[in-house]
């Protein structure tokens, strides 16, 4: 996808974090921008910045769990701007509390966590990609996975961003064999200085976890906070949708992770184990983790 001005994108989970550094970007390439999230005081927040700056800018309170919502989403950004061209399947949450063995996570852990990071982006493909294929232009869909995919221990978060990856891969293909002018990428990024640690506030009380009764979040210290800064990976983003680039690993520390989870499949081992000391002298060596 060459041409960016006067095109629109639709971004969930846009009102914070690296979903907000996606619209900034688009903003600058002169693209109308979409924002879906289901927080609403932070995506009026999210909407008033564009707005202060005169971009053509659209909030609309999201949630990616329902399908119904989805579709509102497109007809909301198809009645204000017309045709979509960019959808970034972004929003994600991750489960929070004490650890707690595979086999005792709560169903409302699986369904909360599953239901935004796979049926979210699942619901978004469903209902934005029949559009994008009618009006025949140019587009491009983003789906943000994790390298949590490929990390043993990772409960529902990493079991749905496993399924994204998975997800993605076939979408190209289906992209492709459609003949169709629109392209897909998977984002895979390690840390990133995001809030997605605190996602418990945002989790339904229909599906509130009796084991986690304050929702707590997630216990990772400060390894968000010293993550790699949204707006780095919003440039790698833009810059694989302009040249079409399919996989987007914005942390280099993290490649040998993703290739050692391969070699103990073939090799018919038991599961890579993640060597949290190893990623840890090499953030001091100034590599991106």
């Amino acid at each position: 996808m060459k041409e960016f001005e006067g095109r629109t994108a639709v971004i969930t989970g846009g009102a914070s974090g690296m979903g907000l550094a996606f619209a900034k970007r688009f903003a600058e390439a002169r693209m109308n921008v979409v924002l879906a999230d289901i927080e609403e005081n932070a995506l009026q927040s999210a909407v008033t910045y564009f707005e202060e700056r005169q971009q053509p800018v659209l909030g609309v309170v999201t949630d990616t769990m329902r399908r119904d919502s989805i579709a509102n989403l497109l007809a909301e950004s198809t009645a204000r701007f017309g045709k979509v061209h960019v959808l970034c399947n972004n929003a994600g949450v991750v489960n929070g509390g004490p650890p707690t063995p595979i086999w005792k996570l709560p169903d409302v852990d699986w369904d909360w966590v599953m239901g935004v990071n796979l049926y979210g982006v699942l619901y978004g493909l469903q209902t934005f990609v029949p559009h994008m294929l009618e009006h025949g232009e140019p587009g491009h869909i983003v789906n943000t996975a994790s390298v949590a995919a490929f990390m043993p221990g990772g409960g529902p978060y990493g079991v749905s961003k496993y399924g994204v990856v998975l997800l993605s891969e076939a979408l190209q293909g289906d992209l492709k064999s459609a003949q169709s002018e629109i392209n897909a990428s998977v984002l895979v990024p390690g840390w990133v200085n995001t809030r997605i640690d605190e996602a418990e506030r945002n989790r339904p009380g229909d599906l509130a976890n009796a084991r986690n009764p304050d929702g707590v979040g997630l216990q990772i210290g400060d390894t968000l906070t010293q993550g790699m800064a949204p707006e780095t990976v919003a440039e790698m983003v833009f810059d694989a949708i302009e040249n079409e680039r399919f996989y987007i690993l914005p942390h280099p520390g993290w490649d040998d992770v993703v290739t050692s989870h391969a070699q103990a499949v073939v090799a018919r081992q038991g599961p890579y184990v993640l060597d949290m000391a190893d990623l840890m002298d090499k953030r001091a060596k100034g590599i991106d983790v």
